[in-house]
């Protein structure tokens, strides 16, 4: 795990990078094995770890190392609910379609180096059971769903990312109208 918590002006924001790798050597076993049930039954434990790992995370950010709730007791269906004050987002969700914005948080916590995880060439990273994403710490932040994109705002975004059209069309062609 990498995670950079700056402290600026007064706001809270920070960003991390998760991974268990080790069960890659499990899932590949499971693969040279062909037994699927076992492999997939890895995948899917390694994955929900991981998860829960940066949500324990931003948990113990919350309470702990920002402390900006640090009187926060939520139950377990308050926590699905997302209840808690501030926001987890990553990038290739609703909140953040661009795919591209992980080569930045790579790049600021030297990720690769630091605990293992590789991106591919279509930014998936590797090994798959990883997260990454951002803390935001806002009491007026909130998850939402960024929605259809029209070709003026592609066009700007392009613009302001400093990428062609043909590139910002392939990262965000799932939103585009």
């Amino acid at each position: 795990m990498t995670l950079f918590v700056p402290r600026n002006r007064g706001r809270l924001h920070g960003c991390l990078c998760s991974n268990y790798k080790r069960a890659k050597q499990h899932i590949d076993r499971f693969a040279a094995d062909h037994d699927e049930y076992n492999k997939i039954l890895v995948q899917v434990l390694a994955d929900r770890f991981v998860e829960a790992f940066a949500e324990c995370l931003h948990e113990k950010t919350r309470k702990e190392y920002w402390g900006y709730a640090q009187e926060e007791s939520l139950s377990n269906q308050e926590l699905i609910e997302e209840e808690y004050k501030g926001i987890r987002p990553a990038p290739g969700y609703p909140a953040c379609p661009d795919h591209t914005e992980k080569l930045k948080l790579f790049s600021l916590l030297n990720v690769t180096e630091n605990i293992g995880i590789e991106l591919t060439e279509s930014l998936a990273m590797n090994p798959p059971a990883s997260v990454c994403g951002w803390y935001i710490a806002h009491p007026e932040s909130h998850y939402f769903g960024l929605g259809k994109i029209s070709n003026d705002q592609l066009q700007d975004y392009a613009k302001r990312k400093g990428m062609s059209l043909e590139e910002a069309e392939k990262w965000l062609r799932p939103v585009l109208e």
